[in-house]
């Protein structure tokens, strides 16, 4: 069974009916104190943490004097614009006493079905986590609509779990695990410390009830499960309304862990494998004996580029001979690349008008 403490990037999911309170729609200010005080002891361990956060629409209709009712998607926007900045502001000032910049960042269903923006908010995230930022997360609700909404926070998160290659997500929820049927309604349901395989048993038993402020159910957590541990992304179930929750799962709180089907580095690798490559680049013999040391491609040792593909297609890797030695999610589309080919990273920006990334392939994003 996974343990937190030995967690190397960690995304946490925090539902609204945690951080406001459904009576006065104010903000729970001490249990987010608890959160941050957990947070800066991850950060202690050496691990990067993400926040997966709802609470803007639940804050800003309080602010707004909303119904606590269905509101309509004009009124969710408009609480969702209100609600945001507060939301932000307050993890700024939970969390700098404690030394721990912060970033929001705002993400729709489109960022993640879309290669290019995939790739970008990947970046982004990367660059965040290298600088020790701790990023808050939250779907973009003032401009998404339901065709481009995930709907849940709880699959956000597996999909944030994904793009950043975090190894563990810890869903803080209102139940301190899964169980075989609703503890609420069932008294005889058991809960499950660990989960192994999602089987159609377990699938089954996953019921669609959520708590008053939150929009997941169980059944949307085993969907989480199911895209993290595909990753390499080991996932709990936990009780977070408690302060210091995550304290308290390295305690031995009550939690259900899913376990991950292999690491996410590995994980990565086999999804660029199975991809349909969309166009090849071929290489010299340095830039070959470079990635076999583990190095990302630059575009000095492209020789021949085929296309047509676009930025974040996967491409075929060829040696000086046409063998295939691999595959790799490009950086640059086919027309980009062509331009750059055989040329130093400096030389980038007067070729292509634009200061861009130095490698073409870069070292995580290719399996050999």
């Amino acid at each position: 069974m996974a343990s937190i403490t030995s967690a190397k990037r960690i995304v946490i999911k925090i539902g609204s009916a945690l951080l406001v309170d459904r009576t006065t729609g104010a903000l729970r200010s001490d249990w987010l104190q608890g959160l941050a005080e957990d947070v800066r002891w991850l950060k202690g361990l050496g691990c990067d943490v993400i926040l997966v956060s709802s609470g803007s629409i639940a804050l800003g209709r309080g602010v707004l004097g909303l119904p606590p009712t269905t509101l309509a998607l004009e009124q969710a926007q408009a609480a969702a614009a209100v609600g945001q900045i507060r939301l932000a502001r307050a993890y700024e000032e939970v969390l700098a006493p404690h030394g721990i910049t912060t970033g929001q960042v705002l993400v729709t269903l489109e960022d993640s079905a879309n290669r290019r923006r995939y790739l970008n908010s990947r970046a982004t995230m990367a660059q965040l986590l290298n600088f020790g930022v701790v990023p808050i997360v939250n779907e973009n609700d003032t401009v998404a609509t339901d065709e481009i909404r995930f709907g849940d926070n709880d699959r956000l998160a597996a999909q944030i779990a994904v793009t950043v290659g975090a190894d563990q997500l810890v869903l803080l929820s209102d139940v301190d695990g899964f169980y075989s049927a609703n503890p609420s309604d069932d008294p005889g349901a058991t809960r499950f410390d660990v989960i192994d395989q999602i089987t159609p048993e377990i699938e089954a038993m996953a019921g669609d009830a959520g708590s008053g402020l939150s929009k997941g159910g169980m059944k949307t957590k085993i969907m989480a499960a199911r895209t993290a541990t595909a990753a390499g992304c080991a996932m709990a179930i936990t009780e977070g309304s408690v302060m210091r929750p995550l304290l308290a799962l390295k305690n031995g709180a009550n939690a259900t862990w899913f376990t991950a089907q292999s690491d996410p580095q590995a994980a990565r690798k086999r999804w660029i494998a199975a991809m349909k490559p969309q166009g090849s680049v071929t290489l010299d013999h340095g830039a070959v004996a470079a990635l076999s040391r583990g190095k990302s491609l630059l575009p000095a040792g492209v020789t021949d580029v085929t296309g047509p593909f676009d930025r974040g297609d996967s491409v075929a890797i060829l040696d000086g001979s046409g063998r295939v030695i691999g595959a790799g999610l490009t950086r640059y589309a086919s027309d980009e690349a062509m331009r750059i080919k055989g040329h130093q990273s400096g030389d980038i920006e007067p070729l292509l008008g634009y200061p861009g990334r130095a490698a073409l392939i870069h070292r995580d994003d290719m399996a050999l």
